[in-house]
């Protein structure tokens, strides 16, 4: 029961109110069923006449009817009916009110869990994010944090029968304690002996856990290279693996159906027949009354019967509390990975970016070594070079997502390890390669639905990135949807609403990674346009293999082999390096 504990704990009043009331549900059950056997003496006596023999009540029978003594409640048909009903009536009723208290918080714990993880993936160090797979994440927020939610349904459902359970089995001592005390020694074993199955279902679940997030990682791979394997009709290489994935987890969810089911059919059978054998001892072996053998067998029934459903709730929890072992695991994983922004200094970026002697490298291995680069501020810096020299790398390195084993970065004469790391990326602007845009509306697109932004900032944003024209003649305007992925506008048009994405929060910085590579010449000429526009009231810093961002550039840096050049016109020497 640890994953109940641990989500109790994190629960803690709303659990204690949960407890109460099923304990309150119970007493009242125990209350209705407490009343049937004076109900069962009345009628039997009310069958004989008036003048036949009446039994003395039993001592749990006479302590019931001097409570309802105290209540004024006469021991007839109609009262004892009405006590019955008034207590499955308030029993339902508060287990109404657990049900609703129960869905409730699993689904805070589901809605928890996915903010958890989605959090602290998102403020994780960029070298751990990356070794992150996507389809790993979209199962744990997808499927594991639902099936933790599931668990904690179904473990407060296996306490809701535990205690109903205990308030049958209080009933049958009373009235019984030996013939009870024999029969429950013996659903006792019964339990015992079929809880193999509880631990196969929580085999089954921990296998299922692992293909789930297998399978997810190797699907949403496969899915973002589709055209390629139909292209070369090798598809069926894709079917190959996932099939082998989904034959595994149907293995596991086959055991975990084939277990349940076991459990059902093997736990009633021996239930019913320990009921029977109390019922046997109760007549037989100490001559009970047949009105209060029906009463006890009652009890026991229900009580069996709820333990048997403790048991198969708990079953259930069993089978998906790897779940959220594997989700909790994920995000600690990812918290212990937190990247450190700290409260440094503000900065301004009035005097330029410089790198001085630089090394840097990933998993061993080097990519720069002695670096030192100059971004004067108001000027358009381009970084050129063969795929691999490095050129993402100096972005990573500027925006802080990494830092360099060696060297300093200086942004105007302050260290970036003395800098307000989120102050800083708050002064950049930033354009990727691969403009993904939301099938959602111009304005939308451009704010990201920041509520600090309006209209007139996202006007003033198309405007600076030379689409607003183009824009302002849609048939809604800036609240025309771009369609998926934004489909319904050429390459030039998506580019230029994500620069203006990037202009909408008035940046310092704008950084574009090989933002024209996939536009044709005319769309690249006119993004090009736009920013040399930009240059003269923001540091722009571009990668790019065309030739259109080097000729606009006020210098150009060559990578290659770990070092930078200054491309003439603008040869010079770095302070404190060599040419």
């Amino acid at each position: 029961m640890q994953l109940m504990l641990a989500l109790f704990r994190k629960h803690r009043w709303r659990t204690i109110l949960m407890l109460l009331a099923l304990l309150a549900s119970g007493l009242a059950e125990g209350i209705g069923l407490s009343a049937l056997l004076p109900l069962l003496n009345v009628a039997i006596a009310a069958d004989r006449g008036a003048g036949a023999e009446v039994t003395p009540p039993g001592q749990f029978e006479q302590a019931v009817l001097d409570i309802l003594a105290r209540l004024g409640i006469t021991p007839a048909i109609g009262p004892l009916l009405l006590v019955i009903v008034a207590g499955v009536a308030f029993k339902s009723l508060l287990l109404l009110v657990v049900q609703r208290q129960v869905g409730y918080t699993a689904a805070q714990i589901g809605t928890e869990l996915r903010l958890d993880l989605l959090r602290a993936i998102l403020r994780s160090r960029w070298e751990y994010f990356l070794h992150q797979p996507v389809g790993k994440l979209t199962n744990g927020l997808a499927t594991e944090a639902q099936r933790s939610s599931d668990s904690f349904v179904f473990g407060a459902t296996a306490v809701t029968f535990l205690i109903h359970a205990l308030i049958y089995g209080a009933i049958a001592v009373a009235i019984s304690w030996q013939a009870t005390l024999l029969s429950l020694i013996a659903g006792v074993m019964v339990i015992g002996s079929s809880h193999f199955l509880v631990r196969m279902t929580r085999r089954a679940g921990r296998r299922q856990t692992l293909l789930l997030s297998s399978l997810m990682a190797q699907l949403t791979d496969t899915l973002q290279s589709v055209k390629p394997l139909k292209a070369m009709a090798r598809e069926h290489l894709a079917d190959q693996v996932l099939a082998g994935e989904t034959f595994r987890l149907n293995r596991a969810l086959r055991k975990q159906v084939f277990s349940g089911a076991l459990l059902n059919s093997v736990q009633d059978l021996l239930f019913a027949s320990f009921i029977a054998l109390g019922m046997y001892l109760a007549l037989v072996l100490f001559s009970v009354e047949l009105s209060t053998v029906l009463v006890l067998a009652i009890a026991l029934g229900r009580a069996f019967g709820s333990l048997g459903k403790v048991q198969k709730q708990y079953q259930k929890m069993a089978q998906g509390e790897s779940a959220y072992w594997s989700l909790q695991g994920s995000i600690d994983a990812a918290t212990t990975a937190a990247e450190h922004l700290g409260e440094g200094r503000a900065p301004s970026l009035e005097r330029g970016i410089q790198f001085e002697h630089l090394a840097f490298g990933y998993d061993e291995h080097p990519v720069f070594d002695d670096l030192c680069l100059d971004f004067p501020a108001r000027t358009l810096t381009t970084l050129i070079g063969p795929s691999g020299a490095g050129k993402t790398t100096v972005i990573d390195l500027v925006i802080g997502l990494v830092r360099p084993s060696a060297g300093e970065i200086f942004v105007d004469g302050i260290a970036m390890g003395e800098l307000d790391l989120r102050a800083w990326r708050s002064l950049i602007g930033y354009v990727p390669q691969d403009t993904v845009l939301l099938h959602d509306s111009v304005l939308h697109n451009v704010t990201l639905g920041d509520t600090a932004l309006t209209p007139a900032d996202a006007e003033n944003a198309l405007r600076a990135a030379g689409i607003w024209d183009f824009v302002a003649a849609l048939p809604e305007g800036m609240n025309t949807l771009v369609g998926e992925r934004g489909g319904k506008l050429s390459g030039g048009q998506r580019q230029r609403v994500a620069i203006a994405r990037a202009l909408v929060n008035k940046p310092r910085l704008l950084i574009l990674d090989e933002a024209t590579s996939a536009l044709d010449p005319v769309s690249e000429r006119e993004i090009c346009q736009t920013l040399v526009g930009l240059k003269n009231d923001l540091t722009i810093l571009a990668i790019s293999h065309d030739s259109a961002l080097v000729d606009i550039a006020d210098r150009v840096y060559e990578l290659a082999r770990g070092q930078a050049r200054l491309l003439e016109p603008q040869r010079a020497t770095l302070e404190g390096c060599s040419d």
